[in-house]
């Protein structure tokens, strides 16, 4: 099925017409002005990849190792709330996608499809991405019942001990759980192709909290996570710990010396901290600092292939992919969805030929 997807930069020009205004803006915004957003993509795009000539890149791969298994794409993808107000069935379509392609799915607090149904769609393939949040007494009840639905990886998000003000969101009214307001009543009567599909499925909810007994307030203070947070985490997370949203090396250092099994480097797609150092250009300086062989992933800015080759050029192992994928979504469907993730595989493995290389573990050395 052809949905006219080309790029990330065709998914995100449907998505734009087709979304809701408060809906694509709550997707693709930033923090404050979006200079930090900015400075990302153009951080990607100031570096350059050295083409190599004569070489028989005939046969490639795009597998990479992760934690024991083989992968068939060297992204996977990124841990993100509410998906399915790109779409109903969004969260599903992501899980399936995982489990065909054997990469993580990041399932978010705050997805909108409960923990349970979505690592058995992703065969296994899902990782839970934990906020603490309030006193922590919620997050830990998280951290157990994330066990018990099976999953092995968890990912400890750091860098919001705050929420970020993200003024495309606030001028919207957006907030978590949906509600609808006259503002909102017109929004998404200009857009009745989305607004009668989401109403015919249902408002989207933080579905992990409907049978908890205790809500998630999505404005709520995380200011109170320390290290003795993580270390209590440690102590009881007996599966893989990741930490995400770190961009400082000595914290990188800390965590791996804290019993962690690998960073994210990550400024949570620029919707933190406008000033925060954009994450490809603080990659080499954390891999320096911990080591060659320590697991260092990587999201935020990226936009295509060549963008992930020159992360794992960086000292990158793995790659997570965040909105872009819900664009996909909302331009077109599953469809949509399996095309753009198509485009990118293609436009790595073209970029690894033309740099004279075969696999994403060669192009650091």
């Amino acid at each position: 099925m052809a949905t006219g997807i080309h790029s990330s930069a065709d998914a995100r020009r449907l998505a734009r017409k087709r979304l809701p205004w408060m809906v694509f803006d709550y997707i693709d915004g930033a923090a404050g002005a979006e200079t930090g957003a900015l400075r990302n993509r153009a951080a990607f795009d100031a570096l350059t990849l050295r083409p190599r000539i004569l070489r028989n890149v005939s046969d490639r791969s795009l597998s990479v190792p992760l934690f024991g298994q083989a992968t068939k794409a060297p992204f996977g993808i990124s841990p993100m709330g509410m998906c399915n107000l790109s779409a109903p069935g969004a969260d599903m379509m992501l899980a399936r996608l995982a489990a065909r392609e054997n990469v993580p799915l990041g399932v978010s607090t705050v997805a909108s499809t409960a923990m349970e149904p979505l690592i058995e769609a992703a065969a296994g393939n899902a990782w839970f991405q934990l906020y603490f949040s309030g006193d922590g007494e919620g997050t830990f009840k998280l951290v157990n019942r994330a066990k018990a639905a099976g999953y092995k990886t968890i990912v400890l998000t750091v860098d919001v001990p705050e929420v970020g003000r993200r003024p495309r969101e606030l001028r919207h009214g957006f907030t978590m759980p949906f509600k609808i307001g006259p503002k909102q009543f017109i929004d998404f009567a200009l857009h009745p192709q989305w607004s009668l599909t989401t109403l015919f499925k249902g408002r989207p909810q933080m579905a992990n909290f409907e049978m908890e007994g205790y809500s998630f307030d999505r404005t709520e203070s995380r200011a109170r996570a320390d290290w003795a947070t993580l270390s209590k985490l440690r102590d009881m997370w007996d599966g893989t710990l990741v930490v995400k949203g770190v961009l400082d090396a000595q914290d990188a250092v800390a965590l791996r010396d804290k019993g962690v099994d690998a960073v994210q480097v990550s400024s949570h797609g620029g919707r933190q901290l406008e000033s925060a150092p954009c994450p490809i250009t603080a990659l080499a300086d954390i891999r320096a600092a911990v080591g060659p062989d320590y697991p260092l992933f990587l999201d935020s800015g990226l936009r295509s292939g060549e963008d992930v080759v020159k992360a794992y050029a960086q000292g990158a192992n793995f790659t997570f992919l965040g909105r872009i994928l819900q664009f996909a979504i909302a331009a077109g469907g599953e469809a949509g969805l399996a095309e753009l993730w198509s485009v990118l595989k293609t436009e790595t493995s073209i970029t690894l030929a033309q740099i004279g290389q075969t696999s994403l573990s060669s192009v650091a050395d």
